[in-house]
């Protein structure tokens, strides 16, 4: 028998396991769970709560929160969060390899155990211009960190077909060094089978069960994806039974900071599961052991002698609400607040003013000369990352293409912000529905170019301007700057507080809902637009891209 650090009794412990809940004593001592200890320098009785392995999110972009990895803490860490995987493609798309260091450098010695996957598609595809290029060679280095424990998602799922030798040398790397993570949007039957063989072991883009039925059924770790943009829990959650369930992982990919806030992270997928009727010990399960079963990390994911001291501590299983949250034996969170605010001791220099216009761009680079009267249009599928392409007949004035507010359809812009090529990649989306201004953003899946949706072009310019060389989000009505949210790292992340940005994001979605957009937050579909990899339509600084034909189309739409 040994002295513990801590000796938690009366206490119910979630086995994840064998599924089961036992009245158990647990231990901790230098960080790690013990069941050796009769004594203890702190014995705490829980009168019954129920303890359970630390949240881990499979997959998660944190550049998504709005805030570096030491920001995301504060307000992931009181949910229950006490590891993540993050895959820090959208920093790696704006400044490569360096950005990437800078996120991985701030996640070091925070309260949370942050570990990496390597970004495999920099850029996503060649259809957009984003301001880095990553090959293997680039990547490779990056393993020599012991928290780089993965290939991060493989977008380029037409590389992997067709045998593009880069992509497969980049997918050999990583299975050298551990799991390749997958991301095949709608891919089915022998296409599926031949990415899966490549030896992709994971997705997280499944919107319908069918999809992730085959996908499952074909040996993919099937991750159930609930973030701000894409919610694919209901949709996929009756795929889940007690026989499978080892095969499924919950994942955000991407999670605004009022929804960590007010909705939470991976404890609000896990409540949400249980409301749509999953067993909760199992709900758990998927949450904390399977994620850490399937990276291997060993010292994670159940409460177990000699694994570290991770672990939450709640009241009530079907009303599951996080009120301690422990990592490797610290109490760090406690009645939705953290004990000691985490803050960045990183030199953010190198990411400063990353956003550059092109130097002749002023409202006739918005103009669009009308070439037909019938053109294709994006429409949004609210909680989807996947688009439709309508063909709409087209508002003409003066021989040139406009919006139409009566019929829901913006103008959209997608600028390049990188190389100052000057591209400016331009459309029409429905599903918006505001009129009176315009809205852009800096945070454009995946090369983060400014992206901007309005029904006037010098409202546009003014909103595009006014994101250079800061970036962020920003809302202008009728000639006049609305509210502005300012993302100066890499034109993604602040480097002020949550509380800071969750109020300015807070008044830019007012500014945007006295426009009559009826989104919660428009700015989560916008940031996916020009995303050229997920199905069908979507505009990249380049132009129209029909994903489906991974090609450049034109606006207007010519019937034979």
């Amino acid at each position: 028998m040994t002295t513990a650090d801590f000796l938690l009794q009366n206490c119910q412990l979630v086995d994840v396991t064998t599924r089961t809940i036992l009245k158990k004593d647990i231990g901790i001592k230098n960080g790690c769970f013990t069941f050796d200890a009769s004594e203890a320098i702190e014995t705490i009785d829980l009168d019954g709560a129920l303890v359970a392995p630390g949240l881990i999110d499979a997959h998660m972009h944190v550049e998504s929160t709005m805030l570096p990895p030491s920001g995301f803490c504060n307000l992931a860490l009181p949910h229950g969060t006490t590891s993540v995987v993050l895959d820090p493609h959208e920093i790696a798309n704006v400044l490569g390899i360096p950005g990437i260091k800078l996120i991985m450098d701030d996640a070091k010695e925070l309260p949370m155990d942050c570990f990496f996957a390597a970004s495999s598609c920099v850029p996503a595809s060649p259809l957009e211009t984003s301001g880095a290029t990553l090959l293997a060679d680039d990547l490779e280095p990056l393993f020599d960190d012991n928290r780089v424990i993965a290939l991060a998602e493989m977008m380029n799922f037409p590389g992997v077909i067709h045998d593009d030798p880069e992509v497969h040398k980049k997918i050999q790397m990583g299975l050298r060094y551990g799991k390749v993570d997958g991301h095949c949007p709608g891919l089915r039957g022998k296409d599926l089978l031949k990415y899966i063989a490549s030896g992709i072991s994971s997705d997280h883009e499944s919107t319908t069960a069918e999809e992730a039925q085959e996908k499952l059924d074909a040996g993919l770790q099937i991750y159930i994806r609930e973030g701000s943009a894409a919610r694919n829990l209901e949709a996929l959650l009756p795929i889940v039974t007690p026989e499978n369930a080892h095969k499924i992982c919950f994942c955000t990919d991407d999670r605004h900071p009022a929804d960590l806030k007010n909705e939470g992270h991976i404890d609000h997928i896990i409540r949400k599961a249980i409301t749509l009727g999953l067993d909760p010990v199992l709900a758990i399960c998927i949450a904390t052991k399977n994620p850490a079963d399937h990276y291997a990390l060993h010292n994670l994911g159940a409460i177990e002698e000699g694994k570290y001291a991770n672990f939450i501590i709640f009241n009530n299983l079907h009303q599951f609400h996080v009120k301690q949250t422990w990592h490797r034996g610290v109490l760090v969170a406690e009645n939705d607040a953290m004990k000691s605010i985490c803050t960045s001791n990183t030199n953010w220099k190198a990411a400063i003013n990353s956003v550059h216009l092109p130097k002749q761009i002023d409202e006739t680079s918005f103009s669009i000369k009308a070439q037909g009267e019938t053109i294709r249009v994006i429409e949004l599928n609210q909680g989807q990352l996947i688009t439709n392409e309508l063909h709409l007949p087209a508002s003409i004035k003066d021989g040139y293409y406009v919006a139409d507010t009566s019929r829901d359809i913006l103008k959209m812009a997608v600028i390049e912000r990188h190389h100052n090529t000057g591209n400016i990649g331009l459309g029409f989306v429905h599903g918006f529905a505001f009129s009176g201004g315009a809205i852009a953003s800096t945070v454009g899946h995946d090369a983060h170019n400014i992206a901007v949706v309005g029904d006037c072009d010098s409202d546009m310019e003014l909103a595009a301007q006014t994101l250079s060389p800061e970036g962020g989000l920003c809302v202008v009505a009728h000639g006049e700057i609305k509210a502005y949210l300012p993302l100066p790292i890499a034109g993604l992340m602040s480097n002020e507080g949550a509380t800071q940005v969750i109020q300015k994001q807070h008044a830019v979605l007012q500014a945007v809902r006295s426009m009559g957009c009826p989104i919660d937050d428009p700015f989560m579909p916008l940031s996916f637009l020009p995303l050229s990899v997920i199905p069908t339509l979507k505009l990249t600084d380049l132009g129209l891209v029909n994903v489906d034909t991974f090609a450049i189309v034109p606006i207007s739409v010519c019937h034979a």
